[in-house]
């Protein structure tokens, strides 16, 4: 008989997959989403169509500057789909060219690379007539106090956002393994916020926390900040988009903020939250491809989203391609403190900190996989020497890794996520 073949996501072309005759394989991925056909139509009809908010046209009539947020090149944002459209819609209401700033939200990523903000824009219009500028979270002068939430993080954003006239925060609304969803809210804090907001959001009191978790918003404490943080700055617009396992455009809407995110929320948790009948052995999973498997950093989400369906002691097995390496010098020594002192001292140092130390959080999340189950990496674009600080095991053969794990557990049902960390099993 001959073997079927799955597509993982991994690097920009993905890896196939033969599904073996021995293996009772059950590929978990989303329903069939809607496609957006006519995506300029779409777009005009979500900005002329917002939610909670005001028009365009009014909205311009009480500002004279306009500061746009994007994400940085680890997110798949098709921005090329319609930022043209709402700056063209800005300039025609009054708003000048040279008073609109679009900041890449880089959170306490790297700025941006020349061409990282083409690819990011995707539009040679907006390149060409919009100024553009990466946010950097460690430079005290590019940020203003805006108070205090009621968990204790004080929160400095970005003066150029805070002081603009009108504001507005674009992104792709998906499942994220701490904050519930991502975009709207996320792109402000920690998207634009200083490092202190941002490593007090990722200490170990929000991170343990066991309602910060994939498609949570209830108790969860930093969607909780997040809100708080909107609210302290008010009347901030979002453009939220949905796509599809394939990157189509599947959803987009336009409006305040909170209310807008929620519509956009509610549209994506439908289709994203799978529900399995039973917990697997043996699961195999990606890092979602490009952009988002550039590092191990980033693979880590895709080691935490499946583990609801992992049975204990069983074996996870990722496909990530890593091209960029390990991550922030900062993530790669947590790493080689994590191998130094083990995971239950890493934990036990970590929860008396206020502020979390730079990027030590995704190894902190790793924890919760390793302490889970027994992890196994495809990777292609790290060095041998990177691979001793992943703290997981690395293969160089998946069917192989499978197979093995079948024998080990003697049960040959296994569980495909094509998509990774954007899919969320639960039993």
């Amino acid at each position: 008989m001959q073997s079927k073949e799955v597509k993982l996501l991994y690097g920009k072309n993905g890896i196939n997959l033969n599904i073996q005759d021995d293996w009772n394989a059950n590929i978990i991925r989303k329903p069939l989403m809607p496609i957006l056909d006519d995506i300029s139509c779409e777009v005009n009809k979500a900005l002329n169509n917002p939610i909670n908010s005001l028009s365009i046209d009014k909205i311009s009539s009480k500002g004279k500057s306009v500061c746009i947020l994007v994400c940085d090149i680890t997110r798949p944002v098709p921005n090329k789909l319609f930022l043209k459209q709402i700056i063209i819609k800005f300039i025609n209401a009054g708003i000048s060219a040279d008073n609109i700033l679009i900041i890449i939200a880089t959170g306490l990523h790297r700025p941006a690379s020349q061409d990282e903000i083409t690819e990011i824009i995707g539009s040679s219009w907006v390149l060409k007539n919009i100024k553009i500028e990466n946010h950097f979270a460690r430079d005290d002068s590019m940020h203003k106090n805006i108070g205090t939430t009621k968990q204790g993080n004080i929160v400095k954003l970005d003066k150029r956002f805070v002081d603009a006239d009108i504001k507005i925060a674009t992104g792709l609304v998906e499942p994220h393994f701490m904050a519930g969803y991502s975009g709207g809210r996320k792109v402000i804090a920690p998207g634009i916020a200083h490092a202190d907001t941002i490593t007090t959001f990722h200490s170990a009191r929000y991170m343990e926390n066991p309602n910060a978790t994939s498609c949570n918003l209830i108790n969860n404490p930093l969607h909780e900040d997040q809100l708080e943080i909107v609210n302290m700055i008010g009347h901030i617009y979002a453009i939220n988009c949905v796509i599809d396992e394939e990157r189509n455009l599947s959803y987009i809407n336009f409006g305040e903020i909170i209310s807008s995110h929620m519509k956009a929320v509610n549209f994506v948790s439908s289709f994203a939250k799978v529900k399995c009948n039973n917990s697997f052995n043996t699961v195999v999973t990606t890092a979602a491809g490009s952009p988002l498997d550039g590092t191990f950093y980033q693979t880590v989400k895709g080691m935490v989203t499946p583990l609801e369906i992992l049975k204990k002691g069983g074996d996870l097995i990722i496909t990530s391609e890593c091209s960029e390496g390990l991550g922030s010098e900062e993530f790669i020594a947590s790493q080689k403190k994590l191998l130094e002192i083990g995971p239950n001292k890493f934990l036990e140092n970590i929860l008396k900190k206020d502020f979390a130390a730079i990027d030590e959080w995704q190894t902190e999340m790793e924890i919760k996989s390793l302490i889970k189950g027994n992890i196994f990496l495809f990777s292609e674009g790290l060095s041998e020497k990177d691979k001793l600080y992943t703290g997981v095991n690395i293969i160089n053969n998946i069917a192989k890794t499978i197979d093995a794990s079948i024998k080990r557990h003697n049960n040959n049902n296994i569980a495909i996520i094509p998509e990774g960390p954007y899919v969320i099993p639960t039993i």
